[in-house]
């Protein structure tokens, strides 16, 4: 899947416009940066395995929390 420019250059002004968007995109940095640490491990406890499949789902969330604003935001400010 690919990102036009636009779209691009729109979650770019909201990281550094919106206090929230940002917010949630560190956090789902964060999240990506733990994600493969713990793919690197080669044989993963239960508690690593959880850890894993938890903050998949957190990141996803993030996702779609992000998604919607930048749709608010990209409806509001590109004519149709």
């Amino acid at each position: 899947m690919s990102v036009s420019v636009e779209e691009s250059s729109l979650k770019e002004l909201l990281i550094k416009s919106n206090d929230h968007y940002r917010a949630l995109h560190e956090e789902h940095h964060r999240y990506d940066e733990r994600l493969s640490q713990l793919a690197a491990i080669h044989f993963p406890n239960e508690e690593e395995k959880l850890e894993e499949l938890t903050l998949k789902k957190k990141k996803l969330s993030l996702k779609d929390q992000m998604e919607e604003i930048f749709h608010q935001f990209k409806d509001y400010t590109v004519p149709q």
